[in-house]
């Protein structure tokens, strides 16, 4: 099933937004609803951030351990049952290989209710 480009359009502004990294919390704030849950698993293990101000204080934290040249790229987005996927890659030269992923995203009028991030291909990090 096709994803609706309105849809379409807000995974690829989250992308946009996510490589600009530190500076586009705002900008990626602006795209969840105020009572919006994100599920990330950049701590070892997968972590829920609910509502905004938690939302926001996770993008902070993930932006302070960020690559500086890390580079994001949106590789496939379709429909799974009621989600939106997004399959993506992110690169960057402190990484042997690149990390490889999906979000799901759960998106009510116009802004993102739920996203989770779920890493598929992590690289190899050097201790």
């Amino acid at each position: 099933m096709p994803v609706k480009e309105a849809d379409h359009k807000i995974v690829s502004d989250l992308m946009r937004a996510m490589q600009r990294g530190p500076g586009a919390e705002e900008e990626l704030l602006a795209l969840f609803s105020e009572d919006a849950v994100l599920v990330e698993p950049f701590m070892g293990q997968p972590q829920t951030h609910s509502g905004k101000p938690a939302i926001r204080a996770s993008l902070v934290q993930m932006n302070q351990n960020r690559a500086p040249d890390m580079a994001l790229a949106l590789d496939r987005v379709d429909m799974e049952g009621g989600a939106v996927r997004a399959e993506w890659t992110c690169t960057s030269s402190f990484m042997p290989t690149p990390m490889r992923g999906y979000d799901l995203f759960a998106i009510r009028g116009g802004k993102i209710a739920k996203l989770e991030i779920c890493v598929t291909e992590m690289p190899d990090m050097p201790h």
